[in-house]
């Protein structure tokens, strides 16, 4: 190759980077566009869900991931510059524990922002910081513990408001990208990218039950979007700008040498199905009735429970006891009183095998198609296994307290 060649071949490179990144900026330019020309309206309609304040609000969405159109750089861009605005950091303080901090998101043009309970728990002022730069004091408006779900409200103006939408948990497939923004370690307005790991798992709920255990928080979304102390409370977000998930909580695996705790990459957001069931009441009412069957059950059953508990197969949910006067016992439901091979554990209780005729494989799937379906008062029909007989058994759904 002589030299003349290969300037000329260096000069076509230049030109053609140049040409690129004019291109990828008009994609940015195109992005933002339609993502301003987008407006949905905020808490869409499912069914069974209650309907919430404000419905008319308009929102900003994002367009869908379109492969051929732009790439998932660009959308994140788009993501963090169109809905950050509508994250804010909490800031708490409490005269004799000191203070706290974690994250909320904003839902309407009248100030309402979802955090976390445990955000809030046992504080005595909290304070929001806007991206904007605005600060200001907010008021608790309701909290569930059960679902470790909060909503504020601020006295803010509604034009320097940007409310979040929250979309359809239900549609989320594993190996999705999500977002999350919050306020790691008071690092405010951190985005941090990775998957959904895994749909419907079971979480403690920080109710205690009256035996010392605690009760169950349902349909909880497993991610590997980064998610440390300070983003409690923030959204989980999809490709579309929509709310899936509120960041709660991560699985930690023992003590760092400065004692914090070391995050294993596991993080956990409240289904947004569920806090479009649970905010709405919160906001109306400032609580939540949160369902309660009143029985205690296997989450799996092993090849040897199976063995031991004489079931004639290991899928389903096996009720190991029943409380006395709950919505279980009087349903006629039973628990399993006979000693059993393994220590602890009674043999001859019902094996749940459906719910309202939907077949049902383990302990998460029954109750979260309870949590986010069916209210305080709603009858549904278990089919159980006993004596290896099938039996419909209707239950009345009760609230905890």
């Amino acid at each position: 190759m002589t030299k003349k060649t290969f300037i000329k071949i260096v000069a076509l490179s230049l030109v053609l980077m140049v040409l690129s990144a004019c291109a990828f900026t008009g994609i940015i330019d195109k992005i933002g566009q339609q993502i301003k020309d987008n407006m949905v309206s905020n808490f869409p309609s499912k069914t069974q869900t209650p309907t919430p304040v404000d419905t008319n609000v308009p929102q900003i969405t994002l367009p869908a991931y379109d492969p051929d159109f732009s790439d998932e750089l660009s959308i994140l861009e788009a993501l963090y510059a169109q809905v950050s605005p509508g994250v804010v950091s909490i800031q708490t303080s409490n005269r004799q524990t000191g203070g706290g901090q974690g994250t909320g998101f904003v839902v309407d043009t009248q100030g309402h922002i979802v955090t976390n309970y445990h955000v809030l728990e046992g504080q005595e002022t909290i304070e929001v910081h806007f991206q904007s730069g605005i600060k200001s004091y907010a008021t608790v408006v309701g909290m569930d513990i059960d679902s470790d779900l909060a909503v504020i409200k601020v006295e803010v103006a509604a034009e320097n408001l940007v409310p979040l939408v929250f979309g359809d948990s239900d549609l989320v497939k594993v190996g999705q990208t999500v977002a999350a923004i919050g306020n790691p370690y008071g690092l405010s307005g951190t985005m941090t990218v990775g998957v959904v790991s895994a749909r419907g798992r079971i979480l403690d709920s920080m109710r205690q039950s009256v035996t010392g255990g605690f009760f169950s928080s349902a349909d909880t979304i497993q991610t590997d979007a980064l998610i440390n102390p300070g983003n409690s409370g923030g959204p989980l977000l999809n490709l579309k700008g929509e709310v899936v998930g509120v960041n709660r909580a991560i699985q930690t695996s023992g003590l760092s040498i400065s004692g914090d705790a070391i995050n294993t990459g596991i993080g956990f957001a409240i289904s947004s199905n569920i806090a479009r069931k649970v905010v709405p009441s919160l906001i109306e009412k400032g609580s939540f009735d949160y369902p309660y069957l009143g029985m205690t059950s296997l989450s799996n059953i092993s090849l040897a429970m199976q063995e031991a508990l004489e079931l004639p197969h290991s899928t389903g949910v096996y009720i190991s006891e029943v409380v006395s006067g709950g919505p279980a016992d009087k349903a006629g439901l039973r628990g399993g009183t006979k000693p059993s091979q393994v220590s602890g554990y009674n043999k001859g209780g019902d094996l749940i095998i459906a719910v309202d005729g939907i077949s049902v494989k383990d302990f998460s799937e029954m109750f979260n198609y309870i949590v986010v379906n069916k209210n305080p008062g709603d009858v549904v029909v278990f089919t159980v296994i006993r004596d290896g007989k099938e039996l419909d058994l209707s239950l009345t759904i009760e609230a905890r307290r």
